[in-house]
C-alpha cells in the first residue's frame, strides 16, 4: 500500500504555509526543547542520508511493485488489530468492528495479509495509535520532541510508545532472527513509500526542521480528531504572529 501519491499535495500545501510565515519571530512555545530537538534531528537526517534512504532507494529500485505492495499489506494487517484496539478504547464501536472484519477478511482471503482484500469489500483502513487514544481522552499533547531515530512526536505520544511496541504482533515472532529481519524489512519498505514525498520536502522547505515539526503537529491534531478539529483546539496550535505597526496615510500616529 502505497501512499506517496496522497502525501504530495500535503507536503506541498505545508511548504507554502512554511514560507508564507516565514517571517515569524521568537521561540515557538509547542517547542520548549528546540535547540536539542533539532539535534536530534541532525543525527536523524545524517543516518537517514548515509544508511536508510540508500538502501530504501535500492529496494524500490530492484523490489517489484507487486512485492513491495504485499509487504505494505502484510504489516498493515497486524497494525489492524491494534487500530481497532484503540478505536473501541476511544468509543468508536462501529470503527473498531470494521477494523477487525479487516483482519479476519485480509488474513484467511487476503493470504495473511498479503493482499488487501478488506478495502475492496467497503472496509477501509484506519490508522489509531495510543498516543490518539490519549489525545480523544482529552491529555494535552504536552511540547513538541524529536526522538532519536523515530522521529517526530510529542510528549503525549512518547509516554503512549512503550504500550504501541508492547502491542505490536510482530515483536512476539519466533524465532528472533526472523523477527528481525521482518522488522528491518518493515522499516525500509515504510522509508521507501516516502521516498518521492521527502525529495519534495527537500526542495520546498527553507527550514527543513520547521517544517516536519509544523506539518507534524497539524496532521496528528487532524488524526486525534478524526479531521473535525474543535476550534478552540486548532486555536491552540497556530503560532503566534508578530504584531505588525500600520505604516502609511491610515496609520494611526
Amino acid at each position: 500500500m502505497r501512499r506517496t501519491t496522497s502525501v504530495l499535495p500535503t507536503l506541498a500545501a505545508l511548504a507554502a504555509a512554511v514560507t508564507l510565515s516565514g517571517c515569524a519571530v521568537g521561540p515557538d512555545k509547542r517547542d520548549p526543547m528546540e535547540n536539542w530537538n533539532r539535534a536530534v534531528f541532525q543525527f536523524n537526517d545524517t543516518v537517514d542520508t548515509y544508511a536508510l534512504k540508500p538502501v530504501a532507494t535500492g529496494y524500490k529500485n530492484v523490489t517489484p511493485t507487486i512485492v513491495q505492495t504485499g509487504v505494505s499489506n502484510f504489516f498493515g494487517n497486524l497494525q489492524d488489530l491494534w487500530t481497532g484496539a484503540n478505536n473501541f478504547l476511544q468509543g468508536k464501536g462501529r470503527e473498531g468492528a470494521s477494523d477487525l472484519g479487516r483482519v479476519a477478511l485480509n488474513t484467511t482471503f487476503g493470504v495473511l495479509g498479503l493482499f488487501d482484500i478488506a478495502s475492496e469489500a467497503g472496509l477501509p483502513k484506519h490508522k489509531e495509535d495510543f498516543g490518539q487514544t490519549l489525545g480523544r481522552w482529552g491529555v494535552q499533547s504536552g511540547p513538541y520532541m524529536m526522538l532519536p531515530l523515530l522521529g517526530p512526536s510529542t510528549l503525549r505520544d512518547t509516554v503512549g510508545l512503550p504500550l504501541d511496541i508492547a502491542a505490536d504482533p510482530w515483536g512476539y515472532k519466533d524465532p528472533v532472527n526472523v523477527r528481525n529481519i521482518g522488522a528491518g524489512v518493515r522499516v525500509i519498505d515504510q522509508r521507501a513509500a516516502l521516498l518521492d514525498a521527502s525529495t519534495l520536502l527537500e526542495d520546498a522547505a527553507l527550514d527543513r526542521y520547521e517544517f516536519i515539526r509544523d506539518g507534524f503537529l497539524q496532521r496528528r491534531q487532524s488524526q486525534v480528531y478524526d479531521g473535525e478539529v474543535p476550534q478552540t483546539k486548532s486555536e491552540e496550535n497556530v503560532p503566534e504572529q508578530p504584531a505588525v505597526k500600520p505604516t502609511g496615510e491610515g496609520a494611526t500616529q
